[in-house]
């Protein structure tokens, strides 16, 4: 498996399993089977509600602790110094580890400076041995950079072929942040399955549409974390790397940028109401 290596030195898969939207009673079975089939990064959060599905998997896995590398993120209504470093606790006990190996702030709202100077702590002792963010854009990155000592070895974001990110790309490698994609397939929206570009791109090289939105993700060296709960479509995600996509293909999907979420749109004030009032048992 291809790594990354994040800002602290810490080598990162480049390809991961995300477990965003599976049911706690079918966590355990599939991130057993995703373990199974060759994963190594581990995507969960607090506001998931599968953190102790997640580490029940990864105790039964039996899999040496440091082949793996686990992220878990902190819920905006544990934001705030001392309350960062409770739920950092919660989440640890409930994941059966002694330490992460990324811890992000989950949502660019509320008291993130807080909890950031808690994260830094974590990070400095060890219990997270690096920490970042989700879903910030740029203007909110570039203000977290500045006004603070560690810079984030990630941001987390919505990253498809609908929705490219380029220029913030472009400032995470300015700053040295590594871009991770959710919902690198898109959630299936947008006709995404049946995408014509897409389709003849993965005609030519006898791939799945799938594979070639993974494939276009990790040649622009950007971390992704698929979600399946079936076993023959973890494998096919995994099946990326003994091919690669010509400069005109990698155009070709390039073209098919719309400049705008299609899943979460953080600037929209009545989602950054909503999401500012969800509460889960974290």
């Amino acid at each position: 498996m291809p790594q990354v290596s994040l800002n602290n030195g810490v080598r990162m898969p480049i390809l991961g399993f995300g477990v965003f939207q599976i049911p706690e009673d079918q966590t355990q079975p599939a991130v057993e089977a995703a373990l199974e089939a060759g994963y190594r990064l581990l995507d969960t959060a607090a506001a998931y509600e599968n953190e102790r599905a997640v580490g029940r998997a990864i105790a039964a896995s039996g899999i040496p602790r440091d082949e793996l590398f686990v992220t878990t993120k902190l819920w905006i209504q544990d934001y705030g110094e001392e309350s960062t470093k409770r739920a950092f606790d919660r989440s640890l006990e409930r994941l059966g580890l002694d330490y992460l190996d990324l811890y992000l702030i989950h949502q660019p709202y509320g008291d993130y400076y807080g909890s950031w100077r808690a994260m830094e702590g974590l990070n400095r002792n060890g219990r997270a041995r690096a920490i970042g963010v989700s879903n910030f854009y740029p203007d909110r990155l570039a203000d977290l950079v500045t006004h603070n000592e560690i810079v984030p070895a990630v941001n987390q974001i919505e990253t498809h072929v609908f929705f490219q990110r380029t220029d913030d790309q472009k400032l995470m490698r300015q700053y040295g942040v590594q871009h991770e994609s959710w919902g690198p397939l898109a959630e299936g929206g947008q006709g995404f399955f049946d995408n014509p570009v897409l389709v003849d791109i993965a005609r030519a090289h006898d791939r799945s549409v799938a594979q070639i939105a993974l494939r276009w993700l990790v040649q622009r060296e950007i971390v992704v974390i698929p979600k399946s709960v079936r076993p023959e479509r973890m494998a096919e995600n995994l099946d990326v790397f003994d091919f690669r996509l010509t400069a005109d293909e990698m155009a070709r999907v390039a073209g098919l940028e719309t400049g705008r979420s299609h899943i979460v749109d953080h600037h929209d004030p009545e989602r950054v109401t909503w999401l500012g009032g969800v509460r889960f048992d974290t």
